[in-house]
């Protein structure tokens, strides 16, 4: 059944609530929800139950969606841009054809979700101990802010480390140029392997 774009904004005012353990506020039951083109750009949709729900073509441009159960849900062709889905429950989603670019997909969970990309990913890595995300693909690595949030090719990335953390840098640390060196190493050999 499909919902309404004015119910759908009671909900995500509800679940805003929740979120602020105000009164009156519930969490986002949006399980096996039609939302298939909805738009849910910047929604603030963190820990909300989207599990199986249809969210094909919808638009979550900027949506807060960290720690929400995504499992299931057909997220094909969603404008998943600059969404932060770190923590996001994604198994078995359907991400194919979604917009990723600049989406920070730290610690979600992707096994068995469908992707018509390929992603790399390394865990606990330099001076933030978060995630360095390569796609491919698109020749992109995510790492933190770097580049406002969007990313570079391989290449771009590996000079900003000899610059930030190599002898040229001004805060020149060994462990961490170590760590993403190593992390460009493995994502220059699987891009070869493609």
């Amino acid at each position: 059944m499909k919902i309404s774009a004015k119910k759908l904004q009671e909900i995500i005012k509800s679940h805003g609530r929740w979120l602020r353990n105000e009164e009156g506020g519930e969490r986002a039951n949006l399980r096996s929800a039609d939302l298939s083109g909805a738009d849910l750009s910047s929604a603030d949709l963190s820990s909300a139950n989207l599990r199986s729900a249809d969210l094909s073509g919808a638009n979550l441009r900027g949506a807060d969606l960290r720690s929400a159960d995504l499992s299931g849900a057909d997220l094909s062709s969603a404008d998943l841009s600059s969404a932060d889905l770190r923590s996001a429950d994604l198994r078995s989603a359907n991400l194919r054809g979604a917009n990723l670019r600049s989406a920070d997909l730290s610690s979600a969970n992707l096994r068995g979700a469908n992707l018509d990309k390929t992603y790399y990913q390394v865990v606990r890595i330099g001076s933030r101990r978060g995630t360095t995300t390569y796609c491919v693909d698109d020749d992109n690595v995510l790492c933190g802010c770097w580049n406002n949030y969007k990313g570079g090719t391989l290449e771009e990335f590996k000079t900003r480390v000899e610059s930030v953390y190599g002898r040229e840098g001004n805060n020149p640390n060994e462990q961490y140029y170590d760590e993403y060196m190593a992390a460009i190493t493995f994502f220059a050999a699987m891009k070869e392997m493609k």
